[in-house]
C-alpha cells in the first residue's frame, strides 16, 4: 500500500493506524517533506519512506509498481496558497492526481482513494451540502480539487481502475501544524488559547464549519481499504455537524475553563461562508462508523498541543549540572 502525503497532519494519522494492523503489512509513505514532516511517523513499524514528488512520474511508477491500494493524500493545501500561486496549486493538485490515477492504472491496478475537499461547493448555499448539489468553487484550490475528483471518477469510468473520492471537511486534531501563515482554524486557535494571544477571527466569526475530528476521517479510510469499497460518485467525509467559529471558541472557552481574547480580521477571500455536509450516502457506505464528538476530537486535540509545548521547553531547557 501507499499512502502520498503520509508525513502529513491526515496521512501520518493514517499510518500510525495501518502501521501496527496486520493485515497491512507493508506501508510506503510518498512525501516531498514541502509540508509534512519525518517526526510525524517517528516510531512507526512497517512503514518505508520515500522522499519525492508525486508529480515524478518515474518515481510513482516505481512505488505503485506492486501497490494493492494508493491513498492519495498529497495536495498543496488552503485557499490563500491557491490565490497567491494558482499554477502551483493546479499542478500539484490537478495533475498531481492525474498522475497517480496514470501510475496505478500502468502498474498494479491498485485501488485510489483520493482526498477531494468541501471548498468544491463553494458559491452553493444549499445547506446542508448533498454531493448531487452543483459544484461552484470560489478559488483555484477548489477548482483543482473538482478537477482531482473529476479524474479520479473518469478513470473509473473509462478504465475500470477501482476508485473511491471522499471530500473533506474541516479535519483537525494532533499533528495539525499551527506555525506557518496558511494554519487552518483549529490548531490556530488551540495554539493562541495555549500561548495566551487573542485568537485571530476573520470576519464576524459567525461563518460555521463542519468540524471532523481526524480519527474519523481515519476510521472511514481504514474500512475503506479493508472493505474495498469504491464509489461512483465523490462521498461527504463528514457527519453533518455546523458550528460557527464563536461557539467553536465557545467550546475551547468550556475545555480550558477561562474566557478567551478574540481579534477580528478582514475576512480571507475565497472563503465559503458557511459548510456542512449531507452524510446520507457516506452512512449508507458505513452505517457502523460514529464520529468523534467535537468536544472530545478538541480535548485531544488541545492535550497534543501541550505535549509539544512541553517536548519544546524540554529541549531548550539547561541540563541540571
Amino acid at each position: 500500500m501507499v499512502v502520498t502525503g503520509g508525513a502529513g497532519f491526515i496521512g501520518a494519522n493514517l499510518c500510525r493506524a495501518l502501521g501496527p494492523a496486520p493485515d497491512f503489512d507493508r506501508v510506503t509513505v510518498l512525501d516531498d517533506f514541502s509540508t509534512g514532516l519525518r517526526d510525524n511517523l517517528a516510531g512507526l513499524t512497517g512503514i518505508e519512506i520515500v522522499e519525492g514528488s508525486i508529480l515524478d512520474e518515474g518515481l510513482l511508477a516505481d512505488v505503485c509498481g506492486e501497490a494493492d491500494a494508493v491513498v492519495h493524500l498529497a495536495a498543496r493545501a488552503s485557499v490563500p496558497r491557491s490565490l497567491a500561486d494558482p499554477m502551483a496549486t493546479h499542478e500539484a493538485n490537478a495533475t498531481g492526481t492525474l498522475r497517480v490515477l496514470e501510475a496505478a492504472r500502468r502498474t498494479s491496478g491498485a485501488q485510489v482513494v483520493v482526498a477531494s475537499s468541501s471548498s468544491v461547493y463553494g458559491a452553493n448555499r444549499a445547506l446542508p451540502a448533498s454531493e448531487d448539489t452543483v459544484s461552484l468553487p470560489l478559488s483555484p484550490y477548489a477548482a483543482s480539487k473538482l478537477a482531482a475528483e473529476a479524474y479520479a471518477l473518469a478513470y473509473a469510468s473509462s478504465f475500470g481502475l477501482p476508485v473511491a473520492v471522499f471530500r473533506f471537511f474541516n479535519v483537525f486534531g494532533p499533528l495539525q501544524r499551527a506555525d506557518h501563515a496558511y494554519a487552518a482554524v483549529v490548531p490556530t486557535f488551540v495554539s493562541a488559547a495555549l500561548s495566551g494571544a487573542p485568537l485571530p477571527v476573520h470576519g464576524d466569526g459567525g461563518q460555521t464549519r463542519d468540524f471532523t475530528f481526524v480519527d474519523s476521517v481515519v476510521a472511514i479510510l481504514v474500512a475503506t481499504l479493508r472493505r474495498k469499497t469504491t464509489t461512483p460518485t465523490a462521498v461527504n467525509l463528514a457527519f453533518g455537524g455546523r458550528h460557527s467559529l464563536l461557539e467553536l471558541i465557545g467550546v475551547l472557552e468550556d475545555i480550558l475553563g477561562h474566557p478567551l481574547e478574540r481579534h477580528h480580521e478582514a475576512p480571507r477571500p475565497g472563503d465559503v461562508r458557511d459548510s456542512q455536509a449531507d452524510q446520507t450516502r457516506l452512512r449508507a457506505l458505513f452505517p457502523d462508523q460514529e464520529p468523534v464528538d467535537l468536544a472530545d476530537g478538541l480535548r485531544a486535540t488541545i492535550s497534543w498541543f501541550r505535549t509539544q509545548v512541553a517536548a519544546g521547553a524540554s529541549r531548550t531547557s539547561p541540563i541540571p549540572g
